[in-house]
């Protein structure tokens, strides 16, 4: 299973279908097409800011591993670990990038498929009315209950009360 997040439109309302037709949904997780690709998956996810930033830090890296005089072997180990990098931040930076541009993640679901993650948001986002409005400040902190047998630092709390 995979986690999902969705991008809306800031001041979006759940239950507009229309905020559902431009919202993005991003996976988390390594990206092969990135660690692949690097600067050509940020093209094509319409990454420009990124995209730059990963080709200046891409030719940085190969300027300076010139300069300090590296193997061929080692170029490419350095290469290898540099897209390793770009394939697991990829998904960062698609959030990041749409968080900048006014959609920032409003919702987040596990799913094993994109298909399914879609079906999942659409239902959670159209279905306004589950939502609450307020969270219960109980449902949060489970009660404790005096009969337990609860353990404070390091020591069992002794039953004489001290």
């Amino acid at each position: 299973m995979r986690t999902y997040t969705l991008h809306v439109p800031e001041g979006a309302l759940r239950g507009d279908p229309r905020a559902l037709e431009r919202a993005h949904l991003v996976r988390d997780g390594f990206s092969w097409g990135a660690f692949a690709f690097t600067v050509l998956w940020f093209l094509r996810h319409r990454l420009w800011l990124a995209a730059l930033l990963v080709l200046v830090g891409l030719v940085g890296l190969a300027l300076a591993g010139r300069a300090l005089g590296l193997p061929p072997f080692a170029a490419l180990v350095v290469t290898g670990l540099a897209s390793l990098l770009v394939g697991m931040e990829a998904s960062s930076l698609r959030r990041w990038t749409y968080g900048r541009r006014g959609k920032p993640a409003r919702d987040a679901v596990l799913a094993g498929s994109q298909e399914e993650a879609e079906l999942k948001v659409a239902a959670r986002w159209l279905d306004a009315e589950s939502v609450p409005s307020v969270i219960p400040t109980g449902a949060t902190r489970p009660a404790h209950r005096r009969g337990d047998d609860a353990v404070i630092g390091l020591f069992p709390a002794s039953e004489g009360g001290r």
